[in-house]
């Protein structure tokens, strides 16, 4: 064993930094009573275990000379051993940095990971004396000098974005034209053939699924299942090794910095989905692998009366304690991180609504929220709230701070009523499909808070939820009992898979209804990767375990017809401001006429009164955009003006004629999209007067155009 020199270092920052003459380790505590750093060597055996003897406040703190980068290391805190109290120290279980940038693999599941006896009667409050050190992952120290190239985050307009939820490996695995070993990681995100398909999509915002290192349960991998989702996450620096083609290290760090060098180079921006809200370390009964052994009652949310147990707000088994400075101050630390050092453009915060729980309720002022708003890095970042948790009061769409955009549960749902038929006001459906003011507006907030979805990563995929009017869940192992049971879903008149020429012609028109009103609707589009292409996960709407062809896309069988109509209705989005406003529609005359922003008409050609609005039973309606009623100037200062739409949405079973508004509404409407056809009309010129009547077909959508020049 080589004799070390110990120098005492300095207390921050937190986690392992090489200076190019050594390493300076600092790691927070404040209930340990002792601490020894441990270092390893390539084959994982142990080769030092030092005493950590300097103590500033509670931050821990060495720096020994020669240590050079690649290096193992890990952490064993000694301390009371009192789960009735909160205190579950074990130095006999090796623990993860929480600031390490890199890992050395992940978990091998056994007992010893556990820090009580596992068959013991008294469960977790005995005590464990096996050695872990042999299963856990090992922190690396990282050297890292990336030559960005002048790279910095795009900061498209949020009115202008469409955002495209990916997973890295389910994404890639079974791209054409990508090399055997690079399928599934960061370097496949950044091959060309990749690039050029998200470009001819039209996304300009891939929101990737959890990428921080996360762990694999152990009863999913007994079942040889896997968390393939990634909502488990055990560290919030490192990347996860299993999505990347290198070597442990800072290898790793340079390809997921490639990726985004290489998507920013094709305008298109990178947003993480982060799971700040828990660990996965579980509850009482869950291993002891970082902050659990740390320091168990700073890191976590436990239950005040007893403190063996922790809170659990997300379903998981255990909360953050984001009210704990030094947590909150991890958590900023890792977003900055991501943002100055990564430079990814924004996040999908996980179960937001946990993070805001000062005490126990939802606090839209709370100190998480504080703390983000003032850093002058993360303000200006795009944050994403998944609005809810499981806790009390959880559910919090629309009552986010301003700064914060949505995911819009509430468009989720009405849109999909309203296109399976079901008998919702109508009114509910013009709120959804205008940007949801009723939700964002007496906040001064704006459409673009509000991030539009039909479908997202839990649930149905888009064909799914055409295909199937129940669940199909027994590949999870769990008897179809996991799951959401009310998914808003409608078979079309068979469940699953049919031959039957008139459901799935039905199923093809209602897939490009949903992708049609979600993209012509005011806030920003989110896509799911895959439903461009008609992916199927037959039946199953909780594929989180499900690693392999389930979950994969499978690029032989895409719809290339559906891919096609899916571009041409983004190339529509971003061509007209018309569809992508960022104030709000007034409801008001332009220039001195009777014409309005935008107006709402019965398939009569007459104005929707208030008792139409009220009708459970009505399911068809015409509305009329102007685009000379957007309020704003273009970059250059000039007023921004745009051509007028007239949309029809027929989402009853029957066909209509529809009769168009009278002149001083347009005069001349060019057909541009019908959706029981599947494409677009651009080349086609079909004429429509002021008035004519125009077929729609049952359950589908029309879109006519009044170009500027014919005004």
């Amino acid at each position: 064993m080589t004799k070390l020199k110990i120098l005492p270092g300095k207390p921050y920052p937190l986690g392992s930094i090489y200076d190019g003459k050594g390493v300076n380790f600092a790691l927070f505590s404040e209930n340990a009573t002792t601490l020894e750093l441990c270092l390893f060597n390539n084959e994982g055996v142990q080769t030092h275990k030092i005493p950590v003897t300097e103590r500033t406040h509670n931050h821990w703190h060495i720096y020994i000379p020669g240590l050079e980068p690649g290096q193992k290391y890990g952490y064993r805190v000694n301390g009371p051993y009192e789960p009735e109290n909160g205190h579950r120290f074990n130095p006999n279980k090796l623990c993860i940095d929480p600031y390490a940038k890199a890992l050395s693999g992940i978990e091998k599941w056994d007992d010893s990971l556990f820090g009580y006896k596992i068959d013991d009667k008294k469960k977790d409050l005995s005590f464990s004396k096996t050695d872990s050190a042999h299963f856990v992952p090992k922190s690396v120290v990282i050297d890292d000098h990336f030559n960005w190239y002048g790279d910095t985050q795009l900061k498209i307009p949020l009115n202008k974005t469409i955002i495209y939820e990916m997973h890295v490996k389910g994404f890639t695995r079974q791209f054409p034209g990508i090399p055997d070993e690079i399928r599934g990681t960061y370097a496949a995100i950044r091959h060309p053939e990749v690039i050029n398909y998200l470009k001819r999509l039209g996304v300009n915002a891939v929101e990737l699924m959890p990428i921080h290192h996360f762990i694999h349960d152990r009863h999913l991998v007994n079942n040889n299942l896997s968390n393939y989702w990634g909502y488990n996450s055990i560290n919030f620096f490192a990347p996860h090794p299993e999505y990347s083609a290198a070597s442990i290290g800072v290898e790793q760090i340079y390809e997921f910095k490639n990726m985004v060098k290489s998507l920013h180079e094709a305008g298109i921006e990178v947003i993480l989905d982060v799971v700040y809200n828990h660990t996965g370390e579980g509850n009482e009964m869950g291993p002891t692998l970082c902050f659990r052994g740390i320091d168990n009652a700073a890191y976590y949310r436990l239950v005040d009366k007893d403190r063996r147990y922790y809170m659990d707000y997300t379903g998981t088994g255990n909360t953050l304690n984001t009210v704990h400075p030094t947590v909150l101050r991890l958590m900023m630390d890792s977003l900055r991180y991501w943002v100055t050092e990564m430079h990814v453009d924004g996040f999908r915060f996980d179960l937001a609504s946990a993070l805001a729980r000062e005490f126990s309720d939802v606090d839209k002022w709370g100190s998480f929220f504080d703390v983000l708003h003032q850093d002058p890095v993360l303000s200006q970042v795009k944050l994403i709230a998944e609005p809810w948790d499981i806790g009390e009061n959880g559910y919090q769409v629309g009552n986010f701070p301003q700064g914060w955009l949505e995911w819009n549960g509430r468009y989720r749902d009405v849109i999909r009523d309203f296109w399976r038929g079901e008998n919702r006001k109508l009114g509910k459906f013009a709120w959804r499909f205008t940007g949801s003011s009723d939700l964002y507006y007496d906040d001064w907030r704006r459409p673009v808070a509000s991030i539009n979805f039909i479908t997202a990563h839990d649930g149905f995929t888009l064909q799914d939820l055409v295909s199937y009017n129940e669940k199909h869940n027994m590949a999870n192992m769990e008897n179809n009992r996991d799951g959401e049971t009310h998914n808003r879903s409608w078979n079309c008149g068979a469940e699953g898979p049919t031959d039957d020429p008139e459901i799935n012609h039905l199923r093809k028109k209602q897939v490009r209804n949903f992708l049609g009103t979600l993209m012509l609707s005011q806030g920003i589009p989110m896509l799911v990767a895959g439903d461009e292409m008609g992916r199927t996960q037959h039946g199953n709407n909780n594929a989180y375990c499900q690693d392999n062809e389930l979950s994969w896309i499978d690029w032989k069988n895409a719809d290339q017809e559906l891919i096609e109509f899916t571009s041409q209705l983004i190339r529509l989005r971003m061509e007209h401001h018309v569809f992508s406003r960022l104030q709000w529609f007034k409801y008001m005359p332009i220039n001195g006429s009777d014409v309005k922003d935008i107006e709402w008409f019965l398939p009569n050609g007459d104005i929707m009164t208030i008792p139409e609005w009220d009708s459970d039973a009505a399911k068809s309606v015409g509305v009329y955009l102007s685009g000379d009623g957007i309020p704003g100037l273009t970059p250059e200062g000039e007023q921004i003006r745009d051509d007028n739409f007239y949309l029809i949405f027929n989402a009853h079973h029957q066909e209509k004629n529809f009769r168009l508004p009278a002149k001083e509404w347009g005069g001349s409407w060019i057909l541009i999209l019908d959706t029981r056809k599947g494409k677009f009309f651009f080349d086609e010129q079909q004429v429509f007067d002021a008035q004519e009547e125009v077929f729609v077909e049952g359950r589908s959508v029309v879109l006519l155009m009044n170009k500027r020049e014919q005004w």
